[in-house]
């Protein structure tokens, strides 16, 4: 479909005369300086408002009398409700520009973090949980289609690179606060200290983030948003990524939700806000997501893709280790690997949609989430049936699967160059 015909908004430089110059921002310019910071702390928000609850699971448990598998809905909650409203959100931020969706999904996520802290119930908090996930859809797939409108493509993967290090750090940052004030004055106070700073992270966004020069407007029309998602759909490399970010996150998501309750247990039986710190080990993914650019450069997208499976297939299995050192470094693995393919993945199908980009990230976020709510869920699943290792089972099944897809990939594209050989 034609850009007109799907109401997806397109690039001036897409369809200027190669003479005309390249207005689009690139690395070293002070819009890009500013777009960079910006974005990199919308993203710091949004990862700490998504999994605040995260690393206070076994403080929720005890408080509410819940089970893990109970308490880890105040994860699966906010990434599904993400997962469910980031596709109306993108076809909204179409319409409505870029910049204009991320501002109000920040707002209305900010302020319900600050009413989290006072939910009465198990069930309230998940339904505050959902409604916030909700609120943030309209960020993510925003994000990726302002970057792939304004910045220059051979910039593209390093700007979403930098976008998804402000989620490690966001990540990190949530939870390593969360577990040091959790510690002292308890997980509400804790999850109210991370809402203070996502305020101060989208009052700097919005104020940083530079207007967009290359956005037009689409259309609202469901029929036309139906048509651009089964474009996306049935484009084969679209697919497989997005199939290879759920699983990526479905990892991620089932480790992280389950590593609490395993350190505080036997034998680490280690103190909430050393729990919390455990969550430093993000910044490696923000050196990882951050150099993905580089990365593809000399391996290739799918080169790059199976490095990350293999790292984080190597963490996984390290983390099985009864010793603290050992299962810190299968952390550190398992989150190298992840982020770098996210950041491959994410860029890759930036890259790949030449129209309707919102809503081609719109589907990659909805099945990166969804992996996410499915990684929570099946994690705390297999922790309460068979310990650690069933988790770390969940994980090896899905690098299975990333690896898989790649491969498939991989030859299909070595079939279509012999066929363009034979031509």
């Amino acid at each position: 479909m034609s850009p007109a015909s799907t109401g997806a908004s397109t690039t001036v430089a897409a369809v200027a005369p190669a003479s005309v110059p390249d207005s689009r921002m690139a690395p070293g310019s002070p819009g890009y300086r500013r777009m960079s910071l910006a974005l990199f702390l919308a993203g710091v928000a949004t990862f700490a408002l998504l999994y605040c609850t995260q690393a206070l699971l076994p403080l929720i448990s005890g408080e509410f009398a819940a089970t893990a598998s109970q308490a880890s809905w105040t994860v699966a909650a906010a990434t599904g409700g993400l997962a469910l409203f980031v596709l109306p959100m993108s076809a909204l931020s179409e319409r409505f520009g870029r910049r204009t969706v991320m501002t109000a999904s920040l707002t209305v996520a900010v302020t319900v973090g600050i009413l989290v802290p006072f939910a009465p119930s198990l069930g309230w908090l998940v339904v505050l949980r959902g409604l916030q996930g909700a609120a943030l859809a309209g960020l993510p797939a925003s994000a990726t289609a302002y970057l792939a409108e304004e910045v220059r493509p051979r910039a593209l993967v390093t700007a979403i690179g930098l976008f998804v290090a402000g989620n490690s750090v966001g990540g990190m940052s949530g939870r390593v606060i969360t577990g040091w004030v959790a510690q002292e004055w308890g997980w509400r106070v804790a999850v109210g200290a991370v809402g203070v700073l996502a305020v101060g992270c989208a009052v700097a966004f919005r104020l940083l983030l530079p207007a967009p020069r290359h956005f037009t407007p689409g259309s609202l029309r469901p029929r036309l948003l139906l048509g651009t998602v089964r474009d996306h759909l049935a484009n084969p490399l679209l697919r497989r990524l997005y199939a290879i970010g759920a699983l990526f996150m479905t990892v991620f998501g089932g480790v992280y939700t389950v590593i609490g309750y395993r350190l505080t247990e036997a034998p680490f039986s280690l103190p909430q806000g050393i729990v919390g710190s455990i969550f430093l080990v993000y910044l490696v993914g923000t050196v990882s997501a951050s150099t993905a650019g580089r990365l593809v450069g000399r391996l290739g997208r799918r080169g790059a893709l199976y490095l990350a499976a293999g790292t984080t297939a190597a963490g996984l299995l390290l983390t099985l280790a009864g010793t603290l050192p050992l299962v810190l470094a299968g952390l550190v693995l398992i989150t190298t690997g992840f982020f770098a393919g996210h950041a491959v993945a994410s860029s890759a199908v930036s890259s790949t949609a030449t129209t309707g980009r919102a809503q081609a990230s719109a589907l990659y976020q909805s099945a990166y989430y969804v992996g996410s709510s499915a990684g929570s869920m099946a994690g705390a699943a297999a922790y309460h049936a068979g310990g650690w290792a069933a988790t770390v089972g969940v994980g090896v099944l899905a690098v299975l699967g990333v690896v898989t897809i790649t491969l498939l990939g991989t030859r299909a594209a070595r079939a279509s160059a012999l066929r363009a050989r034979l031509a």
